[in-house]
């Protein structure tokens, strides 16, 4: 097994643990609104679809449908904050903004996937028509990969930001109530900084 299976293995147990503690909220939670279930639902789709990403087995889902989901996911996050109650919405979007990055991030996955599968071939071209063509797929690819760079730059502060939030918190408390709330807060940033570092790899090591 090559270091590539190896790391590709380690996001799949990654990605499908938090596929089922996702799913296990949406369903599981007692008096959670529809919009948190909604939110959990498409934590669960985005963890499978991360889940079996990287190893490309067989025929799946068409690429298109999957950026459009994902996009549309994207813009669930914000657009959905001012329904949250007892909070801002400048607030309640700045905490839901890291949840509508990692969606933009799978959905700009797939939409790259999509794009490698119907790239034209330049072979046969005119040597005229054939730079051209070039230079506008170099074009392209230097666009690319700002936007993946822009991506994985912010999810990656955002992993560490969610990874170690909670530890000064931990020391300081000296309650149980206190300590239990901490507790809580800091499995979910773990998760969150889990997923999110994950995305990260993926962003960086899939074509």
């Amino acid at each position: 097994m090559s270091a590539t299976d190896v790391v590709y293995c380690m996001l799949t147990a990654l990605f499908t643990a938090a596929a089922v503690r996702a799913l296990r909220h949406a369903l599981g939670s007692q008096g959670l609104g529809w919009r948190s279930r909604v939110d959990h639902l498409l934590h669960t789709a985005m963890a499978l679809a991360m889940a079996v990403m990287p190893w490309n087995c067989g025929p799946g889902l068409p690429e298109l449908p999957q950026t459009v989901f994902f996009a549309a996911a994207a813009l669930w996050f914000p657009l959905t904050a001012a329904g949250c109650p007892q909070r801002s919405r400048l607030t309640t979007t700045a905490r839901r903004l890291p949840y509508a990055i990692g969606m933009a991030a799978m959905a700009w996955m797939t939409l790259s996937v999509a794009g490698l599968s119907h790239e034209p071939v330049a072979e046969g071209l005119p040597s005229e028509r054939q730079a051209v063509h070039l230079s506008h797929s170099a074009g392209e690819s230097k666009a690319g990969t700002v936007v993946t760079g822009v991506l994985a730059l912010y999810l990656l502060v955002n992993a560490l930001r969610s990874l170690t939030r909670g530890m000064p918190r931990l020391r300081s408390v000296s309650d149980a109530v206190a300590i239990s709330t901490g507790t809580r807060g800091t499995y979910g940033g773990f998760w969150d900084g889990s997923t999110a570092l994950g995305t990260v790899i993926m962003l960086l090591v899939h074509p």
